[in-house]
Protein backbone atom coordinates (compact mmCIF):
# COMPACT_ATOMS: atom_id res chain seq x y z
CA UNK A 1 0.00 0.00 0.00
CA UNK A 2 2.58 2.46 0.89
CA UNK A 3 6.12 2.49 -0.54
CA UNK A 4 9.19 4.30 0.21
CA UNK A 5 12.00 4.59 -1.86
CA UNK A 6 15.55 5.95 -0.57
CA UNK A 7 13.86 9.24 0.87
CA UNK A 8 15.90 11.58 2.44
CA UNK A 9 14.82 14.85 4.48
CA UNK A 10 16.97 17.62 5.86
CA UNK A 11 17.11 20.75 7.61
CA UNK A 12 20.16 23.05 7.30
CA UNK A 13 23.09 20.40 8.09
CA UNK A 14 20.89 17.90 10.11
CA UNK A 15 19.60 14.89 8.36
CA UNK A 16 16.38 13.86 9.70
CA UNK A 17 15.72 11.02 7.38
CA UNK A 18 18.28 9.37 5.17
CA UNK A 19 18.59 7.06 2.18
CA UNK A 20 15.32 5.49 3.84
CA UNK A 21 13.16 2.99 2.11
CA UNK A 22 10.22 1.03 3.95
CA UNK A 23 7.18 -0.95 3.02
CA UNK A 24 3.79 -1.25 4.44
CA UNK A 25 1.55 -3.98 3.04
CA UNK A 26 -1.85 -3.99 2.08
CA UNK A 27 -4.34 -5.42 5.02
CA UNK A 28 -1.58 -4.72 7.08
CA UNK A 29 -1.20 -2.67 10.65
CA UNK A 30 2.32 -2.19 10.57
CA UNK A 31 4.52 -0.19 13.83
CA UNK A 32 7.10 2.35 13.30
CA UNK A 33 9.17 2.90 16.12
CA UNK A 34 12.64 4.62 17.31
CA UNK A 35 13.61 6.59 19.80
CA UNK A 36 13.26 10.39 19.80
CA UNK A 37 14.78 12.26 16.94
CA UNK A 38 14.94 9.23 14.78
CA UNK A 39 13.00 10.72 11.97
CA UNK A 40 9.73 8.87 12.30
CA UNK A 41 7.68 11.96 12.47
CA UNK A 42 9.28 13.49 9.46
CA UNK A 43 9.07 10.41 7.52
CA UNK A 44 5.10 10.38 8.34
CA UNK A 45 5.31 14.16 6.83
CA UNK A 46 6.45 13.44 4.07
CA UNK A 47 4.60 10.50 3.25
CA UNK A 48 1.30 12.27 4.06
CA UNK A 49 2.17 15.20 1.81
CA UNK A 50 2.93 18.13 4.51
CA UNK A 51 6.54 17.80 3.84
CA UNK A 52 8.30 17.49 0.59
CA UNK A 53 11.45 14.65 0.54
CA UNK A 54 14.43 16.08 -0.71
CA UNK A 55 15.14 13.02 -2.84
CA UNK A 56 13.38 9.41 -3.31
CA UNK A 57 9.76 8.30 -3.80
CA UNK A 58 6.68 7.66 -1.96
CA UNK A 59 4.46 5.03 -4.26
CA UNK A 60 0.56 4.91 -2.80
CA UNK A 61 -1.03 1.84 -3.67
CA UNK A 62 1.34 1.40 -6.46
CA UNK A 63 1.08 5.30 -7.86
CA UNK A 64 4.05 7.60 -7.57
CA UNK A 65 2.66 10.27 -5.40
CA UNK A 66 5.84 11.96 -4.40
CA UNK A 67 5.47 15.71 -3.18
CA UNK A 68 1.70 15.42 -3.28
CA UNK A 69 -0.23 17.52 -1.11
CA UNK A 70 -2.37 16.68 1.67
CA UNK A 71 -5.29 17.76 0.51
CA UNK A 72 -4.58 15.55 -3.19
CA UNK A 73 -3.55 12.12 -0.92
CA UNK A 74 -6.81 12.94 1.11
CA UNK A 75 -8.64 12.05 -2.34
CA UNK A 76 -6.21 8.81 -2.71
CA UNK A 77 -7.63 7.33 0.04
CA UNK A 78 -4.67 8.50 2.73
CA UNK A 79 -6.03 9.46 6.47
CA UNK A 80 -3.77 10.75 8.84
CA UNK A 81 -4.08 11.58 12.90
CA UNK A 82 -1.94 13.63 15.11
CA UNK A 83 -0.26 12.87 18.25
CA UNK A 84 -1.89 16.29 19.25
CA UNK A 85 -6.06 15.76 18.15
CA UNK A 86 -6.84 18.50 15.45
CA UNK A 87 -10.23 18.64 16.28
CA UNK A 88 -12.75 21.67 15.24
CA UNK A 89 -13.34 22.50 19.20
CA UNK A 90 -16.36 25.11 18.70
CA UNK A 91 -18.45 22.28 16.52
CA UNK A 92 -20.06 19.17 17.78
CA UNK A 93 -18.77 16.46 17.32
CA UNK A 94 -21.28 14.59 15.28
CA UNK A 95 -20.40 18.04 12.73
CA UNK A 96 -16.76 17.55 13.17
CA UNK A 97 -17.47 14.22 11.27
CA UNK A 98 -20.06 15.59 8.96
CA UNK A 99 -17.37 18.10 7.67
CA UNK A 100 -14.51 15.22 6.42
CA UNK A 101 -16.24 14.04 3.20
CA UNK A 102 -15.33 16.36 0.05
CA UNK A 103 -16.89 17.74 -2.84
CA UNK A 104 -20.23 18.28 -0.97
CA UNK A 105 -22.96 19.99 -2.62
CA UNK A 106 -23.61 22.29 0.39
CA UNK A 107 -20.25 24.08 -0.61
CA UNK A 108 -21.34 25.40 -3.78
CA UNK A 109 -23.14 28.70 -3.26
CA UNK A 110 -25.11 27.70 -6.58
CA UNK A 111 -26.39 24.57 -5.25
CA UNK A 112 -26.97 26.02 -1.59
CA UNK A 113 -29.85 28.09 -3.61
CA UNK A 114 -31.23 26.39 -6.47
CA UNK A 115 -30.62 22.89 -5.09
CA UNK A 116 -31.35 22.79 -1.74
CA UNK A 117 -33.33 19.67 -2.09
CA UNK A 118 -30.11 17.83 -2.89
CA UNK A 119 -28.11 19.80 -0.28
CA UNK A 120 -30.53 18.79 2.11
CA UNK A 121 -30.72 15.01 1.02
CA UNK A 122 -26.89 14.72 1.12
CA UNK A 123 -26.94 15.80 4.72
CA UNK A 124 -29.09 13.64 5.95
CA UNK A 125 -27.27 10.84 4.35
CA UNK A 126 -24.00 12.15 6.18
CA UNK A 127 -25.68 12.50 9.10
CA UNK A 128 -26.39 9.30 9.38
CA UNK A 129 -23.28 7.92 8.00
CA UNK A 130 -21.50 9.59 11.06
CA UNK A 131 -23.78 8.19 13.83
CA UNK A 132 -22.68 4.81 12.60
CA UNK A 133 -19.51 5.64 13.02
CA UNK A 134 -20.32 6.86 16.47
CA UNK A 135 -22.46 3.98 17.45
CA UNK A 136 -19.40 2.08 16.14
CA UNK A 137 -16.70 3.80 18.22
CA UNK A 138 -18.93 3.87 21.46
CA UNK A 139 -19.44 8.18 21.26
CA UNK A 140 -23.21 8.08 20.56
CA UNK A 141 -23.52 9.65 23.65
CA UNK A 142 -21.53 12.41 22.83
CA UNK A 143 -23.37 13.78 19.72
CA UNK A 144 -23.87 17.44 20.27
CA UNK A 145 -20.89 17.61 22.24
CA UNK A 146 -18.49 20.45 21.45
CA UNK A 147 -15.12 18.89 20.29
CA UNK A 148 -12.88 20.84 22.37
CA UNK A 149 -14.83 19.52 25.77
CA UNK A 150 -13.68 15.72 24.80
CA UNK A 151 -10.92 14.32 27.08
CA UNK A 152 -7.67 13.35 25.33
CA UNK A 153 -8.87 10.21 24.51
CA UNK A 154 -11.95 10.64 22.90
CA UNK A 155 -10.76 13.29 20.46
CA UNK A 156 -8.24 10.95 19.57
CA UNK A 157 -11.51 8.10 19.17
CA UNK A 158 -12.83 11.27 17.00
CA UNK A 159 -9.56 11.76 14.85
CA UNK A 160 -10.49 7.72 14.09
CA UNK A 161 -13.69 8.41 13.13
CA UNK A 162 -13.35 11.10 10.83
CA UNK A 163 -11.07 8.74 8.91
CA UNK A 164 -14.28 6.29 9.07
CA UNK A 165 -15.73 8.96 6.91
CA UNK A 166 -14.47 8.12 3.86
CA UNK A 167 -13.17 4.35 3.97
CA UNK A 168 -9.85 5.22 3.71
CA UNK A 169 -7.15 2.34 1.75
CA UNK A 170 -4.70 3.27 4.60
CA UNK A 171 -4.53 5.20 7.91
CA UNK A 172 -1.02 6.91 9.50
CA UNK A 173 -1.56 6.80 13.25
CA UNK A 174 0.76 8.97 15.08
CA UNK A 175 1.17 8.50 18.86
CA UNK A 176 -1.87 7.17 19.16
CA UNK A 177 -1.35 6.65 22.93
CA UNK A 178 -0.10 9.85 23.72
CA UNK A 179 -2.37 11.64 26.67
CA UNK A 180 -4.84 8.07 26.91
CA UNK A 181 -5.59 6.67 29.74
CA UNK A 182 -5.35 2.37 29.88
CA UNK A 183 -8.63 2.01 29.68
CA UNK A 184 -9.63 4.35 26.66
CA UNK A 185 -6.66 3.17 24.86
CA UNK A 186 -7.87 -0.78 24.59
CA UNK A 187 -11.26 0.63 23.57
CA UNK A 188 -9.36 2.50 20.58
CA UNK A 189 -6.90 -0.51 20.15
CA UNK A 190 -9.85 -2.45 19.60
CA UNK A 191 -11.69 -0.45 17.08
CA UNK A 192 -8.10 -0.69 15.36
CA UNK A 193 -7.74 -4.46 15.02
CA UNK A 194 -11.52 -4.70 13.97
CA UNK A 195 -11.49 -2.19 11.65
CA UNK A 196 -8.49 -3.91 10.13
CA UNK A 197 -10.16 -7.51 10.41
CA UNK A 198 -13.83 -6.74 8.95
CA UNK A 199 -13.02 -3.99 6.77
CA UNK A 200 -9.49 -4.54 5.53
CA UNK A 201 -7.91 -0.94 6.86
CA UNK A 202 -3.83 -0.92 6.30
CA UNK A 203 -2.74 1.33 9.36
CA UNK A 204 0.61 2.76 9.98
CA UNK A 205 1.45 3.42 13.12
CA UNK A 206 3.70 5.48 15.02
CA UNK A 207 4.15 4.34 18.84
CA UNK A 208 6.25 4.74 22.17
CA UNK A 209 4.11 2.15 24.29
CA UNK A 210 5.66 -1.46 23.68
CA UNK A 211 3.02 -3.05 24.64
CA UNK A 212 0.17 -1.46 22.39
CA UNK A 213 2.57 -2.12 19.27
CA UNK A 214 2.43 -5.59 20.22
CA UNK A 215 -1.17 -6.06 20.75
CA UNK A 216 -1.40 -4.30 17.16
CA UNK A 217 1.39 -4.64 14.64
CA UNK A 218 2.61 -7.08 12.61
CA UNK A 219 5.76 -6.08 11.30
CA UNK A 220 7.24 -4.12 13.45
CA UNK A 221 9.89 -1.21 11.42
CA UNK A 222 12.23 0.34 13.52
CA UNK A 223 14.03 3.24 12.92
CA UNK A 224 17.41 5.28 13.84
CA UNK A 225 19.37 7.96 12.89
CA UNK A 226 16.88 8.41 9.81
CA UNK A 227 17.07 5.36 8.71
CA UNK A 228 15.52 1.91 8.61
CA UNK A 229 17.45 -0.42 11.16
CA UNK A 230 15.69 -3.16 10.84
CA UNK A 231 11.92 -4.55 11.02
CA UNK A 232 10.04 -8.16 12.49
CA UNK A 233 7.71 -9.19 15.01
CA UNK A 234 8.01 -7.25 18.24
CA UNK A 235 9.77 -10.86 19.84
CA UNK A 236 12.59 -10.43 17.49
CA UNK A 237 12.40 -6.60 17.81
CA UNK A 238 13.06 -7.26 21.39
CA UNK A 239 15.64 -9.68 21.11
CA UNK A 240 18.25 -8.24 18.31
CA UNK A 241 20.97 -6.16 20.39
CA UNK A 242 21.36 -3.85 17.30
CA UNK A 243 17.81 -2.62 18.43
CA UNK A 244 18.65 -2.69 22.49
CA UNK A 245 21.78 -0.64 21.61
CA UNK A 246 20.60 1.73 19.23
CA UNK A 247 17.08 2.14 20.20
CA UNK A 248 16.82 1.50 23.77
CA UNK A 249 20.82 1.72 24.92
CA UNK A 250 21.92 -1.20 26.83
CA UNK A 251 21.10 0.02 30.11
CA UNK A 252 17.34 -0.54 29.29
CA UNK A 253 18.05 -4.32 28.04
CA UNK A 254 15.97 -5.91 30.72
CA UNK A 255 12.65 -3.48 29.89
CA UNK A 256 12.92 -4.81 26.03
CA UNK A 257 12.39 -8.17 27.21
CA UNK A 258 9.71 -7.41 29.96
CA UNK A 259 6.05 -5.37 29.87
CA UNK A 260 7.48 -2.29 30.80
CA UNK A 261 9.44 -1.88 27.13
Amino acid sequence: MIKVENVSKSFGGIHAVEDCSLEVATGSVTGLIGPNGAGKSTLFNIIAGLLPPDSGKILLDGEDVTGWPAHRLFHKGLARTFQIAQEFSRMTVIENLMAVPSGQSGENLFKAWFAWGKVVAEERALRERAREVLAQLRLTHLEREYAGNLSGGQKKLLELGRTMMIRPKVVLLDELGAGVNRTLLGEIAGEIERLNREHGYTFFVIEHDMDLIARLCQPVIVMAEGRVLTQGSMAEIRRNEAVIEAYLGARHHKQVGGADA
